[in-house]
């Protein structure tokens, strides 16, 4: 795990805005009163700016929290790891209570940004030798998705989105569905577009298989992670 363990190091973590630092630390600018997290937009003078290890040490200096970055929120650990599989990049983050997410990408910097996005006031770590498992597993899972992953799982949704993930995982390999089939699979026959949405929010590439799911007619239709990566997952599982 990241650590800081000086003012220096909060002070570098704090100007590069630093995800890892998120609830680490906490930041108490004296000339607005505040405290705040280290990834917050604000731009203080480092004559201005003081550390500490909690929020209440924080508030007994007399700040109170930052109304930007909210730093009383109570963050979650994620941490990541981005690797190679034979479809292009994909990037593994985790809780302690299992996998969050699972996204495919060609641009390490880009599939940062959008866990980033996702998980606005979580701590995110990078934790390349911890998650090394978990990594291989789900290149393993892109080369055979007919395998089971048995890595723990974490899709935080909506009921709805959840049983539609659910209904998802039971399709088996070399298998399609519509979102008609899925609709009714989860008790709601008309709500199919709905089911579409939650197919596209579907937060764990691959382990969830959204790419199995099609147009009524056959047609692919969209893939967040690449209509040609859906075309090579299928075709993959067909042979």
């Amino acid at each position: 795990m990241t650590t800081y363990p000086n003012d220096d190091a909060r002070w570098d973590a704090m100007r590069a805005k630093d995800r890892a630092a998120e609830g680490a630390f906490y930041i108490g600018v004296h000339t607005t009163g505040v405290y705040c997290v280290a990834s917050c937009g604000g731009r203080p003078l480092r004559k201005n700016v003081s550390f500490y290890p909690t929020r209440e040490d924080a508030r007994a200096a007399g700040l109170r929290a930052c109304l930007r970055c909210k730093p009383d929120l109570n963050r979650e650990t994620l941490r990541w790891v981005v690797g190679d599989t034979s479809l292009g990049l994909a990037l593994v983050a985790r809780s302690d209570a299992g996998l969050r997410l699972v996204t495919l990408g060609d641009d390490a910097e880009v599939l940062k940004a959008d866990l980033e996005k996702r998980f606005k006031h979580a701590r995110i770590v990078p934790d390349a030798d911890g998650l090394s498992a978990d990594l291989k597993a789900v290149a393993d899972l892109v080369d055979h998705p007919d395998h089971t992953l048995t890595l723990p799982i974490d899709d935080q949704g909506t009921e709805l989105q959840k049983a539609v993930w659910a209904a998802l995982r039971q399709i088996p390999a070399g298998q399609t569905a519509s979102y008609a089939d899925i609709a009714k699979a989860v008790g709601r026959p008309s709500a199919f577009r709905a089911v579409a949405q939650a197919c596209g929010a579907n937060p764990l590439a691959v382990i969830t298989p959204c790419h199995r799911v099609v147009r009524a007619d056959g047609g692919l239709s969209g893939y967040r992670w690449g209509v040609e990566r859906k075309r090579a997952l299928l075709a993959r599982e067909a042979a």
